[in-house]
């Protein structure tokens, strides 16, 4: 087997989400390879009314096979739920956002991680009653390039095409922001039309396929979330040019989410929830070499990628490693390659819904221009389980970004 595919191939034992197959779910998977979350989130009201919640109060996780899962994966790893006196059904492995989005919103997981910008659509544009509990994880995610460009910065991106994993995400938003600092054009065209010198052709690609497409030269770089930076860097030859942590100081990326309903009627199964999901952060703040090996191939088998590639997603960065080119501008900030702190911060909220009206996207973002940042702030997360996770378990001195002084509040900090 060649070393690309090694990470690429579908393992025996990973759990394949596969309810009864049909037109529905084939039309929503092919939307998304294609057209990313602005087509394959583009699911009538009616498809997530008049459905009951079960009855039973079993936590049921769903993920995509990524590091950003690393606290819900470390929290049902270490039996952080039982301590809490929960019963908790083995995780399930989804290999796309659109059936993670369709599953939960057919009430099959009660605890997910998302995109951050998935809960702003979900709520606002077709009225699906989410709530953002905490945040997964902080920085994790990186722009690479192909070893064929001999680009080392962002103006090397000038006339190339570069795969974002989806339009409606913190790495489209990065990306352009960067692109746009660089004096380049982002467009959205087809892949044979001609660019103009300044621009930049952005496309939508699943992760997996990046680091593939990349070495056969289909893409010269991408933008994604670990560990398939890594994988790029070990099996494709690509090269990091900047980590997304080193351009927006510990900014979220994925977010912890659960159903309204949930917080608002099962305040103490909430709670219990979070105490867990937050022990797994810090536990995975605090082992990220061990929890590395934890969630590998060669560990519990929570992600399809062997120990190193894991292992390097989670704990290399080092500055003399990316001097050059010099990915890493920084590294007064003191993040990590990824670092794990489960405060909802609203000012990265506003940050985001704010950029996202200014960001490129494929399809309606009418929605957008009316939201209010800070009315979202408020209204999509829910900080009260989080809050009491935190104190309990004094998370706030064991976790990164945090003042002292104010824990709860931050000024968010965008340097390119």
């Amino acid at each position: 087997m060649c070393h690309l595919c090694e990470w690429n191939d579908k393992d025996s034992n990973d759990y394949v989400f596969n309810p009864v197959k049909g037109r529905r779910e084939f039309i929503l998977d092919s939307m998304a390879a294609a057209g990313g979350l602005a087509a394959a989130m583009s699911l009538p009201n009616t498809a997530f009314a008049n459905m009951e919640m079960p009855e039973d109060e079993v936590v049921r996780i769903g993920y995509i096979p990524i590091t950003d899962a690393s606290a819900l994966l470390v929290a049902h790893a270490m039996g952080f739920f039982e301590d809490e006196g929960l019963k908790v059904a083995k995780p399930t492995l989804i290999r796309g956002w659109s059936p993670l989005i369709e599953g939960f919103a057919a009430k099959k997981f009660n605890l997910v991680h998302f995109l951050k910008p998935i809960p702003i659509w979900m709520r606002y544009n077709n009225n699906f009653p989410v709530k953002i509990t905490g945040w997964a994880h902080t920085n994790g995610s990186g722009v690479v390039v192909g070893k064929h460009t001999g680009i080392e910065d962002f103006k090397g991106l000038a006339g190339k095409q570069v795969a974002v994993p989806y339009w409606y995400s913190m790495h489209n938003i990065v990306l352009q922001m960067a692109l746009k600092n660089a004096g380049l054009e982002p467009v959205i065209q087809d892949q044979t039309d001609k660019l103009k010198p300044n621009q930049v052709n952005l496309q939508i690609m699943p992760p997996p396929d990046m680091p593939t497409a990349l070495a056969a030269r289909k893409i010269d770089a991408y933008i994604v979330a670990e560990p398939f930076n890594a994988a790029g860097e070990m099996l494709a030859g690509a090269k990091m040019i900047r980590f997304t942590g080193d351009i927006w100081e510990n900014h979220p990326c994925c977010v912890v989410c659960m159903h309204e309903e949930h917080t608002e009627k099962k305040k103490e199964w909430s709670q219990k929830v979070m105490n867990a999901v937050v022990r797994g952060a810090m536990y995975a703040q605090e082992n990220k070499e061990e929890v590395a090996k934890m969630l590998s191939r060669e560990g519990k088998r929570y992600l399809p990628m062997k120990a190193n590639v894991v292992l390097k997603a989670m704990t290399d960065y080092s500055t003399t490693e990316y001097a050059h080119p010099d990915a890493i501008h920084h590294p007064d900030w003191k993040v990590g390659r990824i670092d794990f702190n489960p405060w909802p911060y609203p000012s990265a909220t506003e940050f985001i819904v704010d950029h996202l009206k200014t960001t490129l996207v494929a399809g309606d973002t009418t929605f957008l221009q009316k939201l209010d940042s800070k009315f979202v702030a408020k209204d999509l997360v829910n900080y009260e389980y989080v809050k009491n996770a935190m104190d309990k378990f004094d998370a706030w001195d064991k976790v990164e970004g945090v003042n002292p002084a104010h824990p709860t509040t931050r000024e968010e900090v965008f340097k390119l």
